[in-house]
């Protein structure tokens, strides 16, 4: 069903704006002062991405905010998915926080002369770009008034074409994809004389019933968002669902369907650009959970004669324990390294991390053509997380994971021979930042399946460099003989420099380059003599780098503010840090008002709660809350808010935890004689909004708060949050004492309550802002509530960010800085 607006301006200007049309702000939302406003304005930094023969970089620079006409758009919400029917895009993202952003910029740059070349894109909402195998092309998505076109662009000349008769179908993704080595693509098409969408005249056709016939097994609150409820509902999923699989050739713009229309969800090509992996969900459809857990076939169909083999029919998932995997195949996935191998997992342990067997997972290996038994690879502990393969089929990576510990191992194995033990590569916690050795570095065969990158006997790491200074991000190569690393580069300690990948010229690789005065840019640097970094107690290459580009800095104000890090203890021992922010002009020795930013985090153990993330040396964007710098406040920001414990109980102490975090951070920061105490204010969001609300009610260390989409009762998360794995029935007190709604009573300080109309998030409804508002207005406390029309639980229109800034500020101006 659509969706009623609150706002009639709202309405109007829907109807009789289109899709993309920029339109007037609404004359109701408030506006920070223009210096705010203009660093909010401000454009972000592209995204660099290299094309996979190494020869050109692709720079997309993303809209900063769309107006609050775009984000207004009418839409459906189907079982987890919100869809626009105008023109079948979506309306969020995958994880439900958002609307997609529209790229407002590609440029092309060619590695080794330099030459820039500026896409023209079409008018609309375009998406982001894929390679072709051979780096020649690249696809992407366009949204119009009307449709979704998909337009291919040649990677050369920088010019674009839209592929004819094309009309995408993106509601479950997986929409756009190149078929192995080819120049052709595999989409997702809205079937060919579907007809009108069902209706139901606007009048309810019946009641939404749901019944339960004591079935045990658990359920997770958060697999409940925008779920069904009704026939009409399901009718309209099963309309729009639907889609046509297709190729497309890229060079000439022919369309070839492919099969029967049906409700594909996810689509996956093999390496030999033949064989397709398709999940195909089927009904009843649940009005309990979203279509991630419907009963769905997994299949493989031939693009050449189109047969279909169905390889499961699963049912429908409605009870996975929480933090579990369904019972049954999961996670299919092909091999890189084989033109059409099929690689799962099956669970032991009834997908339930709390039995205890020797091993939780088996995983299974089956080629074409798909008939015969499959064969089973590997048994592991742990939940098993998937394969990293290498160019060498005797090489590949298994990965596993223990929830319970946060303990991951990674171990080298030659599937085609299971009874040979692998070696083990790491043993470590998963919420390890010092130690971690990195990420694999991959690059792309010629059919497009992505490989471990190796040379010779030699695999290469790419990671974030933390260290108790903060992150320095490296390259190392990695000796699959002795399982010894070399360090090939490291960032300098006054710059963020992050490894990009490796160009087509040998010896040469890509980096992305920023400090705090130094905008993002693209550097080629050359693997050169070895040298001994005295400073750093290590051996390292050195290269000595080249500008690839030159971004301006868009916001120069922003470089008056200063940063730096600060790293402290807890009580009770635990290291703790957070970034100090002082604002432009400040001067040493004078005591200002604060704003504390933080989001708890859960650890398993204090040693890696304490570790260093981040980086100091990053260009500095200003977040909403952060624009409070360019109204004369300190950030103490991402403070570390560790809950460390077993996670299985560790919530028992939550509010303990999260009180004596919030103390140390702000005795550390009134010690360094920057903070004035009497003048802190705190915010967070979500989980954070959480946190700033139990704080206004159980300390006195802040004079007010702000709390973005939050969730304040948690026994309206009953199945778990967090990661709080416990229901409410099983652990009512710490979902009592976690809910600063059982605590109204207590919240004398001022506390503004901001939140999404329309929050996709099923931890943090709406109501859950109302309810507390109302609980402290009825208790006499000083609160206000803001709820922003349109909104999912990050905030998208440009006009929703300024109104909230203008509120932070005011709110923080009245109750902190000019607090009495």
């Amino acid at each position: 069903m659509l969706i009623r607006r609150t706002s009639l301006a709202a309405a109007v200007a829907v109807a009789t704006l289109g899709l993309l049309a920029a339109g007037p702000a609404f004359a109701d939302y408030a506006k920070p002062p223009e210096h705010l406003l203009k660093v909010l304005k401000a454009p972000p930094p592209p995204a660099p991405n290299i094309d996979p023969s190494g020869q050109r970089l692709l720079l997309t620079t993303a809209q900063t905010y769309p107006s609050i006409t775009r984000v207004a758009q009418p839409y459906l919400k189907l079982a987890g998915v919100r869809l626009e029917p105008k023109n079948r895009s979506r309306h969020d993202t995958p994880g439900g926080y958002g609307i997609p952003a529209c790229v407002a910029d590609f440029t092309l740059v060619e590695i080794v002369s330099g030459k820039s070349t500026k896409v023209n894109l079409p008018q609309g909402c375009a998406g982001g770009a894929q390679w072709s195998a051979d780096g020649s092309r690249f696809a992407f998505q366009n949204a119009v008034d009307t449709s979704v076109q998909l337009w291919v662009g040649d990677a050369a000349t920088g010019q674009v074409k839209q592929v004819p008769n094309v009309q995408l179908n993106p509601i479950f993704g997986s929409t756009v994809q190149w078929l192995g080595g080819s120049q052709n693509l595999l989409v997702k098409l809205v079937p060919a004389n579907q007809g009108p969408a069902p209706s139901n005249g606007g009048t309810p056709t019946g009641p939404d019933a749901q019944e339960s016939l004591g079935s045990s097994g658990e359920s997770s609150t958060y697999e409940a968002r925008d779920t069904l409820t009704s026939v009409h509902d399901e009718k309209l999923f099963a309309y729009y669902g639907a889609s046509q699989l297709a190729v497309v050739d890229a060079a000439v713009g022919s369309v070839r369907p492919v099969g029967q229309p049906a409700l594909y969800n996810d689509v996956n090509a093999a390496p030999d650009g033949v064989h397709v992996l398709t999940e195909t969900l089927k009904a009843p459809f649940s009005h309990a959970v979203t279509y991630q857990r419907f009963a769905n076939d997994v299949a493989v169909l031939d693009l050449a004669n189109g047969r279909n083999t169905v390889l499961a029919s699963l049912p429908l998932a409605d009870r996975v324990p929480v933090h579990g995997v369904p019972e049954g195949p999961r996670g299919y996935d092909w091999r890189s390294t084989d033109p059409a191998t099929l690689v799962y997992a099956e669970a032991l342990d009834k997908g339930d991390w709390k039995v205890s067997v020797p091993h939780r997972d088996r995983v299974l290996m089956l080629k074409a053509p798909f008939t015969g038994k499959p064969v089973e690879i590997a048994r592991t502990a742990q939940r098993f997380e998937g394969f990293a393969w290498s160019a060498d089929p005797a090489v590949s990576f298994q990965f596993e994971n223990d929830e319970n510990r946060h303990w991951m191992q990674a171990r080298i194995v030659d599937v085609d021979q299971p009874k040979k033990e692998g070696r083990l590569l790491w043993d470590m916690s998963s919420d390890e930042l010092y130690g971690n050795p990195g990420n694999l570095v991959f690059k792309r065969l010629p059919s497009g399946a992505p490989v471990v990158r190796q040379e010779g006997n030699t695999v290469f790491l790419r990671g974030q460099g933390a260290s108790p200074q903060g992150d320095r991000p490296f390259l190392d190569a990695l000796d699959l003989a002795t399982l010894k690393s070399e360090r090939l580069f490291r960032s300098d300690a006054d710059a963020y420099e992050q490894f990009l990948g490796f160009s087509n010229t040998p010896g040469r690789f890509l980096t992305w380059h920023q400090s705090v005065m130094d905008p993002p840019n693209a550097f080629v640097r050359l693997l050169g003599e070895r040298i001994n970094d005295a400073k750093a107690g290590e051996a390292q290459f050195q290269s000595k780098p080249a500008a690839l580009t030159k971004l301006v800095d868009p916001a120069p104000e922003v470089r008056q503010i200063q940063k730096r890090l600060v790293t402290y203890k807890r009580a009770d021992g635990v290291d703790l840090s957070f970034t100090l922010y002082t604002p432009p002009g400040y001067k040493e020795g004078q005591r200002v008002p604060a704003i504390l930013y933080a989001y708890p985090a859960d650890f398993a153990n204090a040693a890696q709660a304490g570790q260093v993330s981040g980086s100091q040396q990053t260009f500095t964007r200003l977040q909403p809350y952060r624009l409070m710098l360019l109204a004369g406040y300190a950030i103490i920001d991402n403070a570390s808010f560790p809950i460390v414990g077993d996670p299985k109980n560790a919530y028992d102490t939550y509010l303990e935890q999260l009180e004596a975090d919030a103390k140390a951070a702000v005795d550390k920061a009134v010690e360094l004689g920057v903070v004035d105490r009497n003048r802190i204010g705190v915010t967070g969001h979500s989980h954070g909004g959480l946190m700033t609300a139990n704080l206004i009610a159980h300390t006195n260390l802040f004079k007010a708060g702000v709390a973005t989409s939050g969730s304040y009762n948690k026994t309206f998360t009953p199945f778990g949050f967090q990661n709080e794995r416990r229901s409410v029935w099983q652990a009512q007190d710490v979902y009592l004492k976690a809910s600063p709604f059982f605590y109204a009573d207590k919240i004398k300080l001022p506390l503004l309550l901001v939140h999404g109309e329309d929050d996709a998030n099923p931890g943090t409804e709406p109501f859950q802002s109302r309810k507390l508002y109302q609980a402290i207005r009825g208790n006499g406390g000083t609160t206000r509530l803001v709820m922003l029309p349109n909104e999912p639980h990050w905030y998208t229109a440009l006009e929703s960010n300024e109104q909230l800034v203008s509120e932070m500020l005011n709110w923080f101006d009245t109750y902190v800085k000019n607090a009495k």
